[in-house]
């Protein structure tokens, strides 16, 4: 199929941290405070590259902004550290909910992969429990302050590891209590979700939503394995889909300007007509190498093109203490370097909030909730 692509809307002045955001996809081992990460730490006896906030806020940015995503996972070996316990789990959670909150998030699934976190003892069911007490904790506190946030949690499994039957069942188990959905991370390439396949196969027999890591680290192959083989009703990040578009300039005599002429593929055809939601994370994508194929800068990122093309993109922001960013950072960095209105960010937090794994009626209360706050923009 092939389409124009149409220039960008104009850009804003506005603060955005008030305006009400969805987030899909972020990890909670990515999302700690640098001084929180600190005194667990010690109390678990656990050795930091520093021991001052700042500067360990600035050695794991610094750390994840290599171009790798290889070395941008190892950030994760001192977070993950301090997230073995009960107390470690809780605090880390409950933060983490008033963090989103801090920053205008109403809704947010938090995806995190419990068997990571059973060196001091815990049961997988006791990480997912601990989890869930500080989330619930987190919602609670923003609720006493005059605020409010839901969050659901996406228990997902390590791609390398082996225990994909095991993870499967533990979220099936927990989909009462918290779970909304399974996902798979981890490093991408060389481990395709069809190692999964018999684990994605119980969570459909069950009716339980995946959303698979694809598209980051490895391409197409990755992200058509997602689609058959994980049933993904999302894509995590899924930026390379961007690899089965052809652009096409020709110079335009009439008018004097270039045009752009795409052709989508099959595969990003059948992703974009049936409205498969990408969990796009701007800023990440440009750390970890994600989106090298397409240039070095934020400016060369395709989540511009694809959303003109009609793609179903939501923006995230995958670690926010890796990365550094908040979802109104991600915001800001859209309309700095894509001249995006209010309309173009509301469009983009409806999708967000339509993929989500909501119910239907608490999905479209959401949606009615996030339409009447940008309408009293006036």
């Amino acid at each position: 199929m092939t389409e124009p692509i149409v220039d960008a809307a104009p850009a804003i002045d506005f603060d955005l941290k008030s305006l009400p955001k969805v987030s899909l996809h972020d990890h909670l081992d990515g999302g700690l405070r640098p001084a929180t990460i600190i005194e667990l730490a010690e109390a678990v006896g656990h050795t930091l590259p520093s021991t001052d906030p700042v500067a360990l806020g600035q050695w794991f940015r610094e750390s994840a902004d290599s171009g790798s995503l290889v070395r941008y996972l190892e950030t994760f070996d001192h977070t993950v550290a301090v997230m073995q316990t009960y107390d470690g789990l809780f605090r880390v959670a409950k933060e983490f909910v008033e963090d989103l909150a801090n920053d205008g998030v109403v809704y947010g699934e938090v995806r995190w992969a419990p068997e990571q976190h059973l060196q001091k003892g815990l049961s997988l069911d006791e990480a997912v429990e601990a989890v869930q007490d500080g989330l619930e904790a987190g919602v609670e506190a923003v609720s006493e302050s005059g605020r409010e946030i839901q969050v659901g949690q996406l228990i997902t499994a390590m791609r390398h590891a082996d225990r994909g039957q095991e993870i499967a069942e533990l979220a099936v188990r927990h989909r009462n209590k918290g779970a909304v959905g399974f996902d798979i991370a981890g490093a991408e390439d060389g481990f395709l979700p069809s190692r999964f396949k018999d684990s994605f196969t119980y969570l459909a027999q069950h009716n339980f939503p995946a959303t698979v890591h694809a598209g980051e680290a490895a391409g197409l192959d990755s992200i058509q394995s997602a689609l058959v083989d994980g049933r993904a009703l999302r894509l995590g990040h899924g930026v390379r889909i961007a690899e089965d578009i052809m652009v096409e300039f020709d110079d335009d005599d009439d008018a004097g300007d270039t045009v752009g002429l795409v052709t989508l593929g099959d595969l990003s055809s059948w992703i974009r007509d049936r409205g498969i939601a990408l969990e796009i994370c701007p800023s990440s994508n440009l750390q970890t190498g994600a989106i090298a194929a397409f240039g070095d800068g934020i400016e060369s990122h395709p989540l511009d093109m694809l959303y003109q093309l009609g793609f179903n993109v939501t923006i995230n922001t995958d670690n926010r203490l890796m990365s550094g960013v908040t979802l109104t950072d991600e915001f800001n960095l859209l309309v700095e370097t894509f001249d995006y209105d209010l309309d173009d960010l509301l469009e983009l937090t409806l999708n967000a909030a339509e993929a989500s794994f909501l119910p239907l009626e608490e999905k479209e209360a959401l949606v009615e909730y996030i339409n009447d706050a940008y309408a009293n923009l006036g």
